[in-house]
């Protein structure tokens, strides 16, 4: 990947200067609780972004920020790399010169799949603005990337199940297929279909299994279901949206609906599922019958017992299980849910601990260090789910992957400063808790 020349725009900046508002047409979305600028600023000038604005070297003085303000746990955790360092006597070794951060390595097998990073496209769920061209064009940027994708639930009840042949189902299940397809190379990468309660009930898997346009996909190792058992923004529910009365009197057989908005607006609220132990293993066991050739992933909340979740769903089978935190989210959902309920996600990887197994995390994931420290505490990989729709919105041609890049220096840096030379390689001993953090219950004795 290569560094893009550009400007750094300080994170509370406006998000002037868009796509769209160069073409004078506004921009869709707004991520008030995101660091929106700082995302809309990489995914229009790239790796660049990395670093502050170069209008000021030569005579601007850089340190840190005072008064920056962790948002939280995970975010005020601190990278520490060493003085000695070994593995870079290996990797000069190796090499036959001193390393650099180029020399790092972030190809990582995912849930099965090859990636040429320790990242994945997040499922958009049943957020509106994803059901428009925004999630067709974060899936063919993901695809150009060569990291997998995933489908969230709720694309066939809101768009379809579609033909890849067809033109008009481009926003359908299918449709977002097609496009990923089209532009990932081969061998690296995989497509994800999530599946929740209402999908189950139109037998989705079933219809993409058996399709003979997801056959490429299917032959070369790059599908995987994924079973939805819950999600970071709305613990304990399921997925929301809010409907026009057309919308609703079509959805009414299939959803609950209920009249909250006035304007004729319905909330269409979706059942959370019901899950024991037995029935989950049941549900995993199943779905590696039933689909014998595609990856089996769990989606798990981030719920007080993770922990006992997770380890069902890996001895049941499951190839990835996702953990959701706190943070995360791109969908409608109750305000009481997004600042109270569930676990943060610096929390549920302390309650996970390192596994010998495939571990995915999203929540607030947009630049290097957040990753990374989430791959140091025993992730595999991380989901970028706002990130993503942001960096599309404002560039629907390269914003994702103009974000990427900047991530990925970053990942590269922060890394080789460690004394690593492979993301995987990160452990608990890069990571340090502030003495205010290591007085609290839930970490005290572990980081």
């Amino acid at each position: 990947m290569t560094d893009v020349a550009g400007q750094r725009l300080p994170e509370g900046a406006g998000s002037g200067g868009t796509v769209r508002e160069r073409a004078n047409e506004p921009s869709r979305l707004v991520a008030a609780t995101f660091p929106e600028a700082a995302v809309r600023a990489r995914a229009r000038t790239g790796a660049a972004q990395a670093f502050p604005d170069t209008a000021g070297y030569g005579t601007a003085l850089y340190g840190a920020d005072p008064a920056a303000r962790a948002l939280d746990v995970l975010d005020a955790m601190r990278l520490v790399p060493p003085v000695f360092v070994p593995r870079r006597l290996e990797k000069l070794i190796d090499l036959g010169r001193e390393p650099v951060y180029r020399d790092v390595e972030l190809d990582t097998a995912i849930g099965g799949f090859a990636s040429t990073l320790p990242l994945y496209l997040s499922a958009f769920g049943s957020t509106q603005v994803a059901s428009v061209d925004l999630g067709v064009a974060a899936g063919r940027q993901a695809g150009r990337l060569g990291i997998p994708m995933v489908v969230g639930e709720d694309v066939v009840p809101g768009n379809g199940y579609g033909r890849l042949d067809d033109q008009s189902a481009g926003r359908s299940l299918l449709g977002r297929l097609e496009a990923y397809a089209s532009e990932v190379p081969d061998g690296r990468g995989g497509v994800v279909v999530q599946q929740s309660t209402e999908d189950a009930d139109a037998e989705m898997w079933k219809l993409v299994y058996r399709d003979p346009s997801a056959l490429p996909l299917l032959e070369s190792g790059r599908l995987a279901f994924e079973l939805k058992v819950g999600q970071g923004a709305k613990p304990g529910l399921g997925g929301m949206t809010v409907l026009d009365a057309a919308a609703a009197d079509r959805r009414a057989e299939a959803y609950p609906l209920d009249p909250l908005f006035g304007g004729g607006r319905v909330l269409r609220a979706g059942s959370p599922g019901t899950f024991t132990e037995e029935i989950l293993r049941q549900q995993i066991r199943l779905m590696r019958n039933n689909f014998p050739r595609a990856r089996v992933w769990v989606k798990l909340p981030p719920a007080r017992d993770v922990l006992a979740a997770a380890l069902v769903a890996w001895e049941a089978g499951a190839d990835a299980v996702t953990v959701d935190g706190a943070e995360g989210g791109t969908g409608w959902a109750p305000t009481a849910f997004l600042g109270h309920v569930g676990l943060p996600l610096a929390e549920c990887l302390r309650r996970i601990g390192d596994q010998d197994a495939c571990l995915l995390v999203s929540g607030r994931m947009w630049e290097g260090t957040r990753v990374a420290k989430s791959l140091a505490l025993g992730a595999t990989a991380a989901g970028l789910g706002r990130a993503a729709l942001v960096a599309v919105d404002e560039d629907p041609d390269a914003g994702l992957v103009n974000l990427v890049d900047c991530l990925a220096l970053e990942l590269r840096m922060l890394t080789s400063a460690l004394g690593k030379y492979h993301c995987g390689e990160l452990g608990r001993e890069d990571v340090w808790a502030t003495a205010e953090m290591s007085t609290m219950d839930t970490l005290a004795g572990v980081w």
